[in-house]
């Protein structure tokens, strides 16, 4: 009996050892609703503090620590609110510029923390201004608290908005485009890391310790490193901003992947401007093209793409047979054409300098004066302009299939010979979107796969993204004015181009002022990219300038405003930047390493 006993207690022993081995270990679950009360919590102090600083008064000697304050609680709350709301939240730290309203041609007055720091550090501000500032910025910062409040975080919405927040600390942070005059951007910058490791920690941290110890501790120590970094050189002017970058955000940026990986939360998406596979941002592929292009022309063949290419350098395309894209975009020329302008289907001048078409897909406006708005609109209109193709866009080009080739290649690309161009302006556009690489010296030390910098480019690098301001034009890493890190504009700047290289006269060329005739527009040209600037001399929209010399020069002296035109509305400083000779070389000796290998003979 005894026996028997002790083999049903066996028995059942191994029975629940059994059991218990095919019951899965629960997985740990995020604590979104923590991260996101933290989120919560700073914009609400942010509109506490704000109501201090009005109480403070801009007269106050307080009036710049309450201030700084402030901005450090929009920074803690700034990855999610800013998420859900882009519009406002970029209207909350954004540029102190009017802002003019496509959709009812209003110009909105300067708004937001960059007025409130202009008028705090400044001065000359009306006590009645300034409280009109406060009210409209807490209007906005009331909206972000709502939509925090509203919409739930979740894992895509969490890993979106740290993604775009790493981004803001190179891009925005670091360069002084978030504080162009207290320059709090730098101390800014430890905060937004700090921040991001409070909220790792309120939210997936368990689920990554639970799994990967070493990686949650490697994580730990990359952060606490480039805070520390960050702490013991505040110092605008001197801050080593390509060393932070190189040696401490991309790491940081490298783990943050593999920690969402671990996480098995997100595996991404290709809605958004980024490849969250992309151990940088400075990779051939950290960007998604796609994101940029019309939903009609995404994601194109190979044979498309092979099509397009053929058509590019096709003189067949334009009535007089003569033109081809190729004309003013000659691949050997990084896509440009070396030519102050080229000439018309007639042999006269046009009225623009030609720019590159490298990496030309990553941005929301085309043309010079920024009138398409898309990639397929800007090919269209080369269609149908007299001076240039002079061809129909509903008329195909039948003369090209002379060449039977392209009987073959529309039919594997399209399954037709089309009888209009639409097709053709899809296959082109396909091919201009190729045309992107982040493959120059540049790119390669910052990725750490060189380690051949001089001084000279490490201080031209840091006086871009700092004294020199500009990168607060020119975004990092993509070097355009398309606005990080939502990349759905692409920003246009007045800055007083001369007519002639002596500088004694504004050039009366109106730009963007064709599309509204708006004073603000008045010369107006959208923000190209410097990569592959060392290559497409000659500069500006009128190819004034021959050398990359001339233009650091014109931007030292203060832009037209600074040559002493008159020009109300210029969006850079009339002051003099005060860079030596020796800066001005090393800013020119910066550009040059953002020449690309994917320039033919480079």
């Amino acid at each position: 009996m005894k026996n028997i006993f002790y083999t049903i207690v066996v028995i059942l022993f191994i029975t629940s050892c059994k059991n218990e081995e095919k019951q899965p270990q629960k997985r740990l679950q995020p604590d979104w609703k923590t991260a996101q009360t933290y989120y919560l919590t700073h914009i609400e102090n942010t509109i506490k503090t704000l109501d201090s600083l009005e109480k403070t008064g801009i007269s106050s000697n307080n009036a710049k620590t309450v201030f700084s304050k402030l901005r450090e609680e929009f920074k803690k709350a700034e990855p999610y609110a800013s998420y859900l709301n882009p519009e406002v939240g970029h209207r909350v730290n954004g540029p102190a510029l009017p802002v003019f309203k496509d959709d009812n041609q209003k110009i909105l007055h300067p708004v937001g923390l960059q007025k409130l720091e202009e008028s705090i550090y400044e001065g000359e501000v009306a006590n009645e201004e300034f409280l009109y500032e406060i009210k409209i910025t807490r209007g906005m910062l009331n909206v972000l608290k709502n939509d925090i409040i509203k919409r739930e975080l979740n894992a895509e919405r969490f890993f979106v908005s740290v993604h775009q927040q790493l981004l803001r600390i190179v891009s925005f942070s670091i360069s002084g485009f978030d504080t162009p005059v207290s320059h709090l951007g730098i101390n800014e910058a430890a905060i937004s890391l700090k921040s991001l490791l409070q909220v790792y920690n309120l939210s997936i941290a368990a689920i990554i310790k639970s799994t990967n110890t070493a990686l949650d501790i490697d994580f730990n120590k990359k952060i606490e490193s480039a805070v520390s970094f960050v702490e013991k050189n505040k110092d605008y002017e001197d801050f080593d901003r390509y060393t932070f970058i190189r040696e401490y955000v991309n790491p940081i940026m490298a783990t943050w992947i593999n920690i969402r990986k671990e996480s098995n939360l997100w595996e991404g998406s290709d809605k958004f401007p980024f490849n969250f596979d992309a151990p940088t941002f400075f990779e051939n592929d950290s960007f998604n093209p796609n994101y940029f292009i019309p939903a009609i022309n995404r994601n194109p063949s190979k044979k498309q793409i092979a099509l397009g290419e053929k058509l590019f350098f096709e003189p067949g395309l334009s009535q007089n047979g003569k033109m081809a894209c190729a004309t003013c975009h000659i691949p050997e020329k990084a896509y440009a054409d070396g030519l102050k302008v080229n000439n018309d289907n007639q042999d006269n001048p046009l009225k623009r300098n030609t720019p590159t078409l490298l990496n030309v897909v990553y941005q929301q406006s085309f043309f010079l004066d920024g009138r398409s708005e898309t990639i397929l609109d800007q090919v269209s209109s080369v269609f149908t302009n007299k001076d240039e193709f002079n061809s129909a866009v509903h008329k195909f080009s039948d003369k090209i299939l002379n060449d039977t080739t392209y009987i073959y290649l529309f039919e594997e690309a399209y399954g037709k010979v089309p009888t209009r161009n639409t097709e053709v302006i899809k296959a082109i556009s396909s091919y201009i979107s190729t045309l992107n690489s982040f493959n120059s010296r540049f790119d390669k030390n910052m990725r750490g796969e060189e380690n051949t910098f001089t001084d000279q480019e490490k201080l031209g690098f840091n006086l871009f993204m700092g004294k020199a301001l500009c990168a607060t034009c020119h975004f990092l890493p993509l070097t355009n004015g398309t606005v990080p890190p939502f990349y759905k504009e692409t920003e246009k700047e007045v800055i007083g181009v001369p007519g002639t290289a002596d500088n004694k006269e504004l050039d009366d060329d109106l730009g963007f002022y064709w599309k509204y005739e708006e004073e603000l527009h008045k010369g107006m040209f959208k923000t190209p990219t410097i990569r592959n600037a060392q290559l497409t001399a000659p500069y500006m929209h009128n190819g004034v300038y021959s050398t990359l010399e001339e233009v650091i020069n014109f931007y030292n002296l203060g832009g037209g405003g600074g040559l002493g035109f008159d020009l109300e509305y210029q969006t850079l400083p009339f002051d003099n930047l005060e860079l030596t000779e020796d800066e001005q070389n090393a800013i020119v000796a910066f550009i040059k390493t953002l020449s690309d290998d994917r320039v033919a003979g480079y």
